[in-house]
């Protein structure tokens, strides 16, 4: 089933074979989708900042009953072995350098009063970050920088789909060299016991939760094409890396793929490379007609990166196919 077979009340801006993108309120064409029809939604919502942004961002104390709204929609929409991967970065509490909770408060509220489960924690170390708030770690200097973002991967049921083996990592130099030469099983001082079966090649290591990749475009083909065509890009873009992960270790290839905050839909321009079928809903509509040029059915270079290159999975240590 392509996804221009999914019908909702409005048009698409603009739509592939394999997906659909819409402008408009997240709630109301959430509300068009039927019911377990969705696999995986990985999104990046507007995070609650102490400084309000152009994309628009919803104050701490609000937050979660914001973004609620769409949680129950999420659990509705979503099959029973289907996941919502949430990036969400932190922020500090006005004029102090104490951090909110508010991630927290929400990763509560979805499993408590959602009953979604939490399936795993993951982290997104971005070394590209700038050092920030100012304030606090640039001038008096009492803090860090805050270079990590929390990501929720959490599940409708305690059995999502899920294989670790699209994800595999390359094996280092070491392992390569143990799994070649063998291994005496043994235990370990941690009272770990390594059987025989350790110094068997499986086709790459399991990865960590902790994902790195930058986040540090200034001149990829997005930002030129947006500048040709007068159109402000997004402000704060998702990494391709971070969604291609949990597409390709939560799906299959042909499953729906859904991004309800998409932005300049990186999730959409991922999945097309991947096979999967995707929607995109965005508010603003000078982000959805810049993330036309993250598709050659519209101009764009398929499989350009936000630096400008390939898209670099295969290149960073933590992803390979």
């Amino acid at each position: 089933m392509k996804a221009r077979s999914i019908k909702l009340d409005a048009d698409p801006y603009y739509a592939t074979d394999l997906g659909a993108a819409y402008l408009g309120d997240a709630a109301n064409l959430l509300a068009q989708l039927g019911s377990a029809s969705v696999n995986l939604i990985v999104t990046s919502p507007p995070f609650a900042l102490h400084f309000k942004k152009e994309y628009g961002n919803v104050d701490k104390e609000e937050y979660v009953d914001w973004f609620l709204k769409f949680a129950v929609e999420f659990f509705r929409v979503l099959k029973d072995d289907g996941s919502l991967v949430i990036d969400i970065g932190g922020s500090y509490e006005a004029g102090r350098p104490t951090r909110s909770l508010y991630q927290f408060d929400l990763l509560i509220a979805l499993c408590r009063r959602l009953h979604f489960h939490l399936a795993q924690e993951f982290f997104w170390y971005n070394p590209a970050k700038l050092p920030s708030p100012a304030e606090w770690v640039t001038v008096r200097r009492i803090r860090v920088k805050d270079a990590v973002n929390f990501v929720w991967w959490l599940s409708k049921t305690p059995t999502p789909k899920a294989d670790n083996r699209k994800v595999l990592r390359a094996y280092s130099p070491d392992m390569k060299r143990l799994i070649r030469r063998g291994y005496r099983p043994k235990k370990r001082p941690s009272g770990h016991n390594i059987t025989p079966k350790f110094d068997k090649g499986h086709g790459g290591s399991i990865p960590a939760n902790l994902l790195v990749c930058g986040n540090n475009d200034s001149n990829g083909g997005y930002l030129k094409a947006c500048k040709a065509a007068g159109i402000k890009p997004h402000p704060a873009r998702f990494p391709p890396p971070l969604p291609r992960f949990f597409i390709r270790f939560l799906t299959s290839a042909g499953d729906l793929v859904l991004d309800p905050f998409a932005g300049s839909n990186p999730t959409g321009a991922v999945c097309e490379q991947e096979g999967r079928r995707w929607l995109a809903f965005e508010l603003r509509e000078q982000y959805l007609a810049g993330s036309r040029f993250k598709f050659p059915q519209f101009g764009g270079a398929f499989g350009e990166s936000e630096d400008g290159g390939t898209d670099g999975v295969d290149e960073l240590p933590l992803f390979r196919r």
